[in-house]
Order: structure tokens, then sequence, then C-alpha cells
């Protein structure tokens, strides 16, 4: 059985509602904006509407303050959104990290249909196992916990508390996406039974962000290529919980000029450092010059981009910058 989320571009009926959903561990970078920008002009020039989500589930890593910056970023650039964030709006709460009890209840239907397991697997045993990995490096979870039985359950729990898991069925999951085209993944060979809690009670970004684009009433989700690889496990999970998936987008990544990923952590073109050198209009223009968008990197609005956009514009492949666009 497979199961077929299409990916629809002018026809809907209905004006699409997209999302931005930054994670604020740093300030934005080039890649993310980008990102931030396609999904804004994707569902404007359908006449939609923007949900700004703060995916702040770890929120050790995601202080307040840089949410509160990354909003001020948008606004400048002119990226308006309708709803959520610090504006609020009908579909709150929109941090995740005041979503605990949300969560939870989606949760708790699935264990209660036997389909949640605890996993005792360190990320450093489950790598350093002969499990297979994806194309991305990481570990197609090999099953290892989910056939122990209650005793073993209970001894392993006296030395560590567990993550938990969702099984998956060896199906292919098919759907077409709004940029790559079309796209298969086999939940079980492909993705393994992944997470749904961590070990410190956090939720995983799989449910959360399930979960949260349902109840916000997103029907088009717009992000980056990484996220790809996601999309089978989130499409099962909104079957399981009887919800309407949205359709997608996986845009291109942007590259540094070496090639390398740009990177929070590195500060590489991170808007606080770009804000000082160029205007928005400036960034703007740069940005959908390097994704196709325009013939060459003058400065736009926006505003201005969203009547020429379509997809077909935007490159399959990661976008490598140019060396002297910034």
């Amino acid at each position: 059985m497979q199961e077929q989320a299409v990916f629809t571009q002018k026809t809907e009926p209905v004006p699409p509602i997209g999302r931005f959903a930054p994670s604020p561990s740093g300030r934005l970078h080039l890649g993310n904006l980008a990102c931030s920008l396609l999904a804004w002009l994707s569902a404007k020039s359908q006449g939609g509407r923007i949900v700004l989500r703060i995916e702040d589930l770890d929120a050790e890593r995601c202080p307040r303050i840089y949410a509160d910056l990354l909003e001020q970023d948008l606004d400048w650039l002119g990226l308006a959104w309708d709803e959520g964030g610090s504006t609020g709006g009908p579909n709150g709460p929109y941090y995740q990290s005041e979503c605990a009890e949300i969560y939870t209840a989606s949760y708790k239907k699935l264990e209660e249909r036997g389909l949640v397991y605890p996993c005792f697997c360190s990320r450093a045993q489950l790598h350093a196992a002969s499990a297979p990995h994806t194309s991305d490096g990481n570990v197609v979870y090999p099953g290892t916990c989910r056939s122990l039985t209650a005793a073993e359950i209970e001894e392993k729990r006296k030395k560590k508390a567990p993550a938990y898991r969702l099984m998956v069925p060896d199906e292919d999951i098919t759907f077409v996406d709004g940029c790559m085209g079309l796209h298969t993944e086999n939940l079980l060979h492909d993705c393994g039974d992944f997470y749904l809690r961590r070990a410190d009670g956090v939720f995983a970004y799989q449910l959360a962000v399930v979960v949260d684009d349902a109840r916000m009433g997103v029907t088009e989700v717009v992000r980056g290529a990484d996220l790809l690889s996601s999309t089978a496990r989130q499409l099962y999970l909104y079957r399981l919980l009887g919800l309407q998936a949205p359709g997608f987008a996986h845009c291109p990544l942007l590259l540094a000029p070496d090639g390398r990923r740009l990177s929070k952590r590195d500060g590489d073109q991170s808007l606080e450092n770009l804000r000082e050198k160029y205007t928005a209009q400036e960034i703007v223009g740069k940005l959908a010059y390097a994704y196709g968008l325009q013939p060459e990197p003058a400065p736009r609005t926006p505003e201005s981009l969203i009547k020429d956009f379509s997809w077909a514009k935007v490159p399959k492949q990661d976008v490598c910058l140019p060396e002297d666009l910034f």
C-alpha cells in the first residue's frame, strides 16, 4: 500500500496557508533566510497566508532572545507573517516549548495502539553498530529494542531512562514534492523506527511538526532539502493520527562558496553581520538571483518578486553562493 500526498500549485480552490518554522538556536543565516523567502513567495503568489511558528522544543538551546531577534530580522527584510510568533493568533501556542500537553495527547493515541516502545540504545552504540546508514550519515534504526520483553525493559530501566520510538511497517510512502518531484521512501528500510520522545521527556521534531502543522491549518510546507527524508515519516504520522497532510516543497540548500553547508554555529553569513553591509532589498535581490528568480542580483523587495514567482525557476540541486555575491 502506498500513500500519495500531492503538492499542487496555483490550482487549489482555497489559498494556501504556508509557514515559517525556524529553530531559534542562533541568528538567522542566509540558508534560513532563503528558505523563508521561498516559503513566503510560494504562499503569497497563490494569495495565501503565512504562519510563524517558533520551533524551540529544546528550550535550553533556543533562548527566547533569539526568537525575538528572528522576528526583527524577518520584519526588517519585509517577510511579514499573518499570524504566530509574538503576534499571536487563533491557533496558538506558536512556541513549541509551550505545547507539551498538546503533543502528549497525540503521543498517547499512538501509545494506546501499541505502536510505541522504549529504546535504550545510545547514539554512540548505534553509530558503532553495523546498522545501515542513510546518505546523510544517519542510522536506520535496526529495531534492537523493538522486541524486548517486559522483564528486560524493567531491568534496563534500572540503569537508564529510555527514549521512545514508533514502530513502522515495511511500506513505501510516495509523494510528489513541489520542487524536487516524485519521491519514494520505504519506512522500514530507509527510515526505520523513529523517535517520538527523548529520554529527558522532550518530544521529537517528527511528532511536534505534524501536530502543529495540522492544528495551525498549514496546507503548504516549504523547507530545506535536508528535511526531504523526514517527509515519509511525517506522512505516516498524519495517517495514524487521522490528520490532513499538507503539500510539500523542499528547496535546495544554500552552500558557502567552498561548498560547505551554512551553519549558525560557524556564524556563516548571519543576518547580524549582513545587516551591517547591505540593505534588506540588496539581500533579498541577491538571494532571488542565487535561486533563479531574477537574472541579476539587483535589489528587490519580497513583494516585487511575487508576480513572477514559479517553482519551475528554482534549481533542483544545492545552490553554491558565488564568491563575490555577499
